[in-house]
């Protein structure tokens, strides 16, 4: 005996919020809820095995979860989304299919097309329709503005003064208190706790595609809101008074340091940036956290992470080919794992993320970026590779970081300069460079750093491109009066022969 039709509710992978979108305030019995894996999305691209596997073991838990509390669940796979829908329709004949705003443009564009009615996506704390109209006007949209106007609206790290609100301790930005380099004196770094695996983890870890690489999950990463709720309380008592001094360190050893590692929860929905940074907050009132470490992560949660989000979506489709400065070369071999390379601290960062699906964002910016901009990486393959490699890789989330923010291929619009930097930064900030046989202080011969090289390259190869931009008036300058400029170059030929070839 067929049910009589009720209206269906679909829940995308990326929006698995039991209160938030469309579940928020549904009972059992009054919709029937539709999940879709995708294998055209599934095989489009070489997955990390822990980023495929988290999307899927945290689509399974949730309709195990739902099923738990009494709802009808669609849980299907089909060749793509569409007909997945498709399916569902010709089996359920609901009277509606209402799904919140996907977070990436070619869904949203997705979606119009099907018969689908969507609600506002509320897993932000400024929709972009808010983020468009607070930009209206404005000649440029630096991230510091509207962090601050985040800030002020949200009421967050803010008391009241004798003139009215101002920010606690007086300051909007403590970023010059957390730029210390790696400590050296072995120090144990906060620890977090492993999920076991469950049959719901094993059944997804049989089924990935051949295609995947990395490794194995291994309960790092959280499949429940329940699991992200201690992830988010382990990072609160023990990682956030310790993140700010070194979040922009780097160490072989330490894959997160005292990074929250949360992105991945909030980008799966099973966490809100709201509550992440309420219970930062409240742990710089409770006096168990300073406030150089609350604001510096507040900051990543309701500023950057936000304004990522509000650029992604103000600036696309057309954004996504954005190619200022003419890149072309390929991902090199040492960062897809077809190669090893004696770049002590491309090795490190690599192996993070085969380990983990993760870097931290300076290994993301420094390290990676810096040499994919260095080296003239094209954008959109960079783009995609690093998407399918992280864990926390939504297409929101990589679009702006890596063509804005560390390739510089939108011309200015999201960085002020390119993040481009020798060896230099790299030995200050990291220590790779003291297990590396290369020299970050030199840049010709065969001990030359290739950032240090690579850098120097960059300058010349870019030289009419960068001439308007104030900000690199010096660096190109002294890139100019380099007597052994030539051979620098000549050098830095060679590195991207061998970059190619996975030989360096």
């Amino acid at each position: 005996m067929t049910s009589a039709p009720i209206p269906t509710v679909w829940i995308l992978g990326d929006q698995l919020a039991r209160t938030r979108g469309v579940l928020a305030d549904r009972f059992p019995g009054e919709c029937r809820v539709l999940l879709v894996e995708s294998d055209a999305l599934i095989s489009s691209r070489r997955w990390h095995r822990q980023r495929l596997h988290l999307v899927l073991s945290a689509m399974g838990h949730l309709a195990a979860e739902l099923r738990a509390e009494g709802f009808e669940v669609d849980h299907r796979r089909a060749d793509t989304l569409a007909q997945g829908l498709r399916g569902h329709l010709d089996e359920f004949g609901p009277r509606r299919v209402v799904a919140m705003e996907p977070s990436s443009w070619q869904g949203r564009a997705m979606l119009e097309r099907l018969p689908v009615e969507l609600v506002r996506n509320d897993l932000f704390l400024c929709h972009y329709d808010d983020f468009a109209s607070w930009s209206a006007g404005r000649k440029r949209l630096t991230m510091e503005d509207f962090y601050r106007w985040q800030r002020q609206r949200l009421g967050v790290l803010i008391d009241d003064g004798v003139d009215g609100p101002e920010p606690v301790g007086g300051r909007w930005n403590f970023d010059h208190d957390n730029r210390e380099p790696p400590p050296r004196d072995g120090r144990a770094w906060p620890q977090i706790e492993r999920f076991e695996l469950d049959d719901i983890d094993r059944e997804v870890l049989d089924r990935l595609p051949a295609t995947t690489f990395g490794a194995d999950p291994d309960g790092t990463w959280p499949v429940t809101r329940t699991q992200a709720l201690l992830r988010l309380n382990e990072f609160v008592n023990d990682g956030l008074a310790l993140f700010g001094p070194h979040e922009d360190a780097m160490l072989t050893a330490e894959w997160k340091l005292a990074h929250s590692v949360l992105a991945s929860s909030m980008n799966l929905g099973l966490l809100h940036p709201g509550e992440v940074a309420a219970a930062a907050e409240a742990a710089y009132r409770r006096g168990v956290a300073p406030l150089s470490s609350v604001e510096g992560f507040i900051r990543q949660v309701i500023g950057w992470r936000e304004y990522v989000w509000g650029v992604y979506w103000l600036w696309m489709p057309d954004y996504r080919a954005s190619n200022a400065l003419g890149a072309t070369r390929p991902v090199p071999p040492a960062f897809t794992g077809q190669a090893t390379t004696d770049m002590a601290c491309v090795a490190g960062v690599i192996g993070h993320v085969h380990d983990h699906g993760f870097a931290h964002h300076i290994e993301r910016l420094m390290v990676l970026g810096n040499l994919a901009l260095t080296a003239g990486i094209e954008p959109g393959a960079m783009t995609e590779w690093m998407r399918a490699s992280f864990v926390d890789g939504a297409d929101w989330v990589m679009v702006p970081n890596v063509i804005g923010m560390a390739l510089f291929a939108d011309g200015g619009m999201m960085a002020t300069k390119p993040y481009a930097s020798g060896g230099a930064y790299i030995n200050k900030m990291s220590d790779s460079c003291r297990s590396c046989r290369f020299d970050p202080k030199q840049r010709v011969g065969p001990d030359a750093c290739p950032y240090t090289t690579l850098y120097w390259d960059f300058l010349a190869r870019n030289a009419d491109a960068l001439a308007s931009n104030h900000r690199m008036a010096r660096p190109l300058a002294a890139m100019r009066r380099l007597s052994d400029l030539p051979a620098v170059r000549r050098h830095a030929s060679e590195i991207l022969a061998r970059l190619d070839s996975g030989a360096l």
